[in-house]
């Protein structure tokens, strides 16, 4: 990020496009300033002199060059120059530093939300002195100036990401310091170690005991089963943050996008007795039971001379591919074909659940020869719905997530890392931990202990911030949007 901490920053802090309120936010030393002159009081106070953190009624004013009458023309008894031109009316407030996202001098301006009135309006400002902001440089400032640590700034973007109830959850509790104070309650504990350690290491001679070689044992093995712990909850805290893929696969006419509907509870695929009527892939974003998954609608997997329709499983087995969690779609009122077996063996490396649909209809197929042994297939769950009318969907939404979380997890519970950036430094630490004891168990000299004491706390410093270098600053803050 380019951007200097000197600078005076503004940007639009609401979506694009039309809204009943539009934001602006500036931020730096000069914030007032470049709000002074466009932003006019009504009750005429000077922006300079109000109370922080208070809103006030303004108008917002840009100055325009006096117009002279042309020469030679006889001057209107009411004309007058236009020195102004009103831009829209607002309610301002200014937040003063350090009680603002930022620790700087914030100005925030609340206008209509319409592109035109945002637009003149930011322009207005850089053109009093600021600058427009680059993504995720409130946040970035927010960190460097210690009112965030870096757990908290990607708690941020989590909430604005936020799916469902549970990630959700989880980045509100992040953003509120409770993995922050985790991770720094276990980096103290370590100084405080390696300050023995290195205590023993500089009076050696004096034949001082600062801790018990079982006692820094014990403590290292702690610290070890605690990381250990947190990095195991990456998994379903990413998942609950990014969502998991699932593809819907099965032969035409077996009521794939008929189940895409039910679980969407809208027509959002078309749907006919026509067999082929899908012929690309649907992508939609459901939340099952709180997790987020992006289900994939995919078209029938079969031989075709239709360009278009080869197209379309061409595509199909690409999702297929790419996708951590396939639901097998099979027609229940009909017996189980021979190409029923071959997608069935399909993907065995996969987590798979087949569906059987239809079962408004009189059953037909076999369950029982869904994991036949004469076919070499993989036992897989299964679980039988009818599309048409909803029955057994609740048993569905209850195995997906059964097959996605563990059963024992509930979010907000228990701490949970939601990056693998986190995880890779708690698993660094631990690493450097166990070299620790490794060392201490074989009686190597203190220096060896204490080096490996330095990297785990360094690795820790990592998650929060408290260690840092600029290319992991960029890659978190450059996924942020201009404005936040």
């Amino acid at each position: 990020m380019s951007g200097e901490l000197q600078d005076t920053i503004c940007a639009i802090a609401t979506p694009v496009g039309e809204g009943g309120i539009g934001v602006l936010r500036i931020s730096g030393e000069k914030a007032i300033e470049a709000a002074t002159g466009l932003v006019k009081l009504r009750s005429g106070r000077p922006l300079e002199s109000v109370t922080s953190h208070v809103m006030y009624h303004a108008d917002l004013l840009e100055a325009m060059p006096v117009q002279e009458p042309q020469a030679g023309l006889v001057q209107a008894r009411n004309w007058r120059p236009v020195s102004s031109l009103a831009i829209d009316e607002a309610l301002v407030v200014v937040m003063r530093a350090p009680r603002s996202y930022t620790a700087e001098d914030v100005v925030e301006i609340q206008c209509h939300g319409g592109p035109l009135v945002l637009q003149t309006l930011c322009e207005a400002v850089i053109r009093r002195g600021a600058r427009l902001a680059e993504p995720g440089e409130f946040t970035k400032r927010a960190f460097l100036n210690g009112r965030l640590d870096l757990t908290q700034a990607e708690a941020v973007l989590d909430t604005i990401r936020a799916k469902t109830a549970g990630s959700l959850r989880i980045a509100q509790e992040h953003l509120r310091g409770a993995l922050s104070s985790e991770i720094d309650r276990m980096r103290e504990a370590l100084i405080r170690l390696l300050a023995h350690v290195e205590a023993a290491i500089d009076f050696t001679e004096e034949d001082i005991a600062f801790i018990r070689p079982e006692e820094l044992a014990a403590n290292l093995q702690k610290t070890i089963e605690e990381l250990s712990r947190l990095a195991s909850s990456c998994r379903e805290g990413r998942i609950l943050r990014e969502g998991v893929t699932a593809a819907i696969m099965g032969h035409p006419n077996v009521g794939k996008s008929s189940l895409l509907n039910a679980l969407l509870r809208t027509d959002r695929a078309i749907v006919t007795p026509v067999p082929g009527t899908t012929r690309d892939v649907l992508e939609e974003v459901l939340n099952i039971r709180g997790v987020p998954v992006r289900l994939f609608d995919t078209a029938g997997v079969h031989s075709t001379e239709d360009p278009v329709e080869q197209e379309g499983v061409r595509r199909s087995l690409a999702v297929m591919e790419q996708a951590e969690l396939l639901l097998i779609v099979l027609d229940g009122s009909m017996p189980l074909t021979e190409e029923d077996h071959e997608l069935l063996a399909r993907h065995r490396d996969k987590k798979r659940l087949v569906v059987v649909n239809k079962t408004d209809l009189p059953r037909r197929i076999d369950s029982s020869a869904l994991s036949s042994s004469e076919h070499d297939e993989p036992a897989c769950a299964v679980v039988c719905i009818s599309a048409k009318t909803g029955d057994g969907l609740d048993d569905l939404r209850d195995r997906l997530r059964a097959m996605i979380l563990r059963a024992d997890f509930e979010p907000g519970e228990s701490i949970v890392v939601t990056h693998l950036r986190h995880q890779s430094a708690l698993l660094k630490a631990k690493e450097a931990l166990t070299n620790a004891a490794g060392s201490v168990g074989a009686k190597l000299s203190g220096e060896f202990v204490a080096m490996d004491l330095r990297a785990a706390i360094d690795a820790l410093g990592e998650i929060t911030g408290a260690v840092s270098t600029d290319d992991i600053l960029d890659r978190i803050f450059r996924e942020f949007c201009i404005g936040k």
